[in-house]
């Protein structure tokens, strides 16, 4: 495959319409769309939008290496329970212990802020479909869909755009279901499938939810 990889969507919404269509056998009224924060919100809003299901937002942190801040050691979610850590890399447990609770921490207040507005959705025997803009090593996914088992889903959906073969292999592995529309032997970069892939901001996602709760077509139960 060529490095000048031509872009798979226009954008984010595009990549949810596209997979939407593929998602259509899981419209009905026990279904909830979560996107991951942020990316991943946008291609979840369009998907929301076209099966008229409930939106919200779940926040994922990566555990950055302590003496290599962006080499990721896995991910986490809010509480106990997602968490995903895929190698210790040379740390004690002790300094893996405490990049996992610095990670928490980020989650937890970017949590408060993007449902300072919206307050999140209550997901006990909903089936749960858990969105994102692509998987690169799939840990910030797999720690998104243990968060959702440990909120009572009934059944845990994953859908992505596009994603690395192994890394849906692992994604799988979680999942009830998994959807992609693209998998791709070499990835290279979830961007680069893009035409327009900007950062998406705490605004954006707090507008997105907003603009879903006020669906009329929408029964909403807040957790």
């Amino acid at each position: 495959m060529s490095v000048f990889a031509q872009p798979l969507f226009r954008d984010r919404s595009d990549a949810g319409v596209a997979l939407a269509r593929e998602l259509e056998d899981e419209r009905g009224p026990a279904t909830i769309i979560v996107g991951l924060a942020r990316g991943g919100i946008e291609v979840a809003a369009a998907i929301a939008s076209r099966l008229e299901a409930p939106l919200d937002v779940v926040a994922v942190r990566k555990i950055g290496h302590p003496r290599q801040p962006e080499y990721g050691l896995g991910a986490v979610t809010p509480g106990q329970d997602g968490v995903h850590v895929r190698a210790h890399n040379g740390l004690t447990d002790q300094e893996l212990a405490t990049a996992v609770e610095h990670a928490r921490s980020e989650a937890t207040a970017l949590d408060a802020r993007l449902h300072a507005e919206h307050g999140p959705l209550d997901l006990c025997g909903k089936t749960v479909i858990v969105v994102d803009d692509g998987l690169a090593t799939g840990g910030t996914m797999i720690a998104a869909l243990r968060w959702a088992r440990a909120q009572r889903a009934a059944r845990v959906v994953a859908a992505v755009p596009v994603a690395a073969e192994d890394s849906l292999a692992l994604v799988r592995a979680e999942a009830d279901k998994a959807v992609c529309l693209h998998a791709l032997r070499t990835l290279l970069a979830v961007g680069v499938w893009y035409a327009w892939f900007p950062q998406v901001d705490d605004t954006e996602v707090v507008r997105l939810l907003g603009e879903s709760r006020r669906a009329p077509t929408q029964v909403l139960t807040p957790g």
